[in-house]
């Protein structure tokens, strides 16, 4: 079996640095234009530089996503910007234009070429047409089975395989959507996606009047265009069997504590099951993990067959079990102090949990001496990112994470 690498996103330096700490093998990310996510930020060009510098510098690989639907002013400014990318030695490009992978293969031939899941690749022949093209790797649609997914790997084996385990889903094929576009002005084939199929809305029905009558589940409308969250942490042995090479996680626009959890029980859940076989698939841990940070309802999607059962009614998104409360600066073990940056008010007496990669995963802190940058004693932390010093024998390391209970 393959052992296939752990694909974080990465909106930004600080995620780039979390996605590594929490143990992803690669990491993606777009510029300031030309990319699928432009409200992430993005990096500026010698931000870029400075990421592949600090990706190579840990073993580690970052992608570059070059994903729009260009327009004819678009080719210039991609072809020069695909020159620049090869420069910094990224490991590859993401494309779903096939005038941008033209653009590719011609000023940067030894880059290698990412097809995006938003070219919709659906079945063998479509992987094959476009490696010819000049593709290395396919990020397949979410809308394939794993009987579809082996089937496209025998077929072409050459290819490699990428795809999404975990995230946000597009109501549309692989997120080929016109929704924001028609709703907002704001086209998601070109990065400015409002999630549209995120909004509450009401069906409505004409009156004989002319007036407009509602239709509606319940008193609080529908959301009848929200799709569920993917979660397939259960089903990566059966995906590595189909030939799958890269586990893609969702979310260049997420928080940093959203990407430190969900990397963090999918980095576990991958060594488990090295260590262990199909036996880590009985541990309860890496679930009740990815319930703490905010998500929709979990859904495998199609990997098992048809599902018809993949909107979330209820609303647009729940809150996760656990509230991101502290980021863990530096830890002193002689003195058992650990140096902590505010994220949300917390207070003595409280437990909170760590979050790490390392063996202090899930242990409990109790909040007890606490004191600021002047070595003044406090028991209520509540200005913004304030510093302050807690005390525990529980060995921390700076990029932990302290959370508790919502």
């Amino acid at each position: 079996m393959i052992r296939p690498e752990l694909l974080a996103p990465a909106g930004d330096m600080e995620k780039l640095k979390t996605a590594f700490y929490f143990g992803a093998d690669a990491a993606y990310a777009g510029g300031k234009d030309l990319s699928l996510r432009a409200g992430a930020g993005g990096f500026t060009d010698g931000e870029f530089k400075e990421a592949v510098r600090f990706s190579h510098a840990l073993g580690k690989k970052l992608y570059a996503a070059v994903n729009i639907f260009c327009k004819n002013a678009d080719l210039k400014p991609s072809e020069e910007y695909i020159k620049f990318l090869a420069e910094t030695g990224v490991d590859g490009v993401i494309v779903s234009d096939p005038g941008i992978l033209c653009a590719a293969r011609r000023v940067a031939p030894s880059l290698p070429v990412s097809l995006s899941t938003q070219a919709n690749v659906l079945n063998a022949a479509a992987a094959k047409f476009w490696h010819a093209a000049g593709v290395s790797r396919v990020i397949l649609a979410r809308e394939l089975s794993l009987k579809e997914i082996a089937e496209i790997h025998a077929a072409v084996p050459e290819v490699e395989l990428e795809t999404f385990v975990h995230g946000a889903m597009c109501i549309s094929y692989s997120g080929r959507c016109l929704l924001s576009d028609y709703r907002a002005g704001r086209p998601s084939n070109r990065g400015e996606c409002v999630q549209a199929c995120r909004w509450n809305y009401e069906l409505r029905e004409k009156g004989s009047g002319g007036a407009y009558m509602d239709i509606e589940e319940d008193g609080r409308g529908t959301y009848i265009l929200n799709s569920k969250d993917l979660c397939l942490i259960n089903y990566l042995p059966q995906l590595a069997a189909a030939g799958v090479a890269s586990f893609k996680i969702e979310g260049r626009m997420k928080s940093e504590y959203y990407l430190a959890t969900v990397v963090n029980a999918y980095r576990r859940a991958l060594d488990a099951y090295y260590e262990k076989g199909e036996e880590y698939l009985n541990d309860p841990v890496f679930m009740a993990e990815l319930e703490k940070t905010a998500h929709r309802e979990f859904t495998t999607a199609f990997l098992l067959g048809e599902n018809d059962r993949t909107e979330n009614f209820a609303d647009s998104q729940s809150r996760g079990t656990h509230v991101f409360v502290a980021k863990v600066l530096s830890y002193d073990g002689a003195k058992g102090f650990a140096a902590v940056e505010m994220r949300n008010r917390f207070r003595t007496g409280e437990e909170l949990e760590v979050l790490s990669p390392s063996d202090s995963f899930n242990k409990i802190i109790r909040v007890g001496k606490m004191e600021d940058e002047s070595g003044n004693a406090i028991e209520d932390v509540k200005k913004v990112q304030q510093k302050v010093y807690i005390r525990t024998e529980v060995p921390l390391a700076a990029g932990d994470i302290l959370r508790r209970k919502a």
